[in-house]
């Protein structure tokens, strides 16, 4: 499980299906920032992981602040299914 920040929309919301540098994700949660006060785009921040690690995200056993944070730009997402 990481925690995705993309910097613009690429159309996906909860439960989407999302490739990012060959690897596919199932985002388990987004958190949109800066509609209001934030930067010029808005900024996606996605819980995902893989299927196996949805019981974990929905239980809660894991540490958010010790995530791995990724960057990427929404032309870097490619989107397989945009909600599930």
């Amino acid at each position: 499980m990481k925690q995705l920040i993309i910097h613009g929309d690429p159309g996906i919301r909860k439960d989407a299906v999302i490739t990012v540098d060959g690897e596919e994700f199932v985002c388990f949660g987004i958190n949109r920032m800066g509609e209001w006060h934030g930067p010029d785009r808005v900024q996606l921040w996605c819980t995902v992981g893989s299927e196996d690690e949805r019981d974990a995200y929905d239980r809660r056993s894991y540490i958010p602040h010790f995530l791995d944070v990724e960057h990427y730009d929404e032309s870097d997402v490619a989107v397989v299914a945009s909600a599930a």
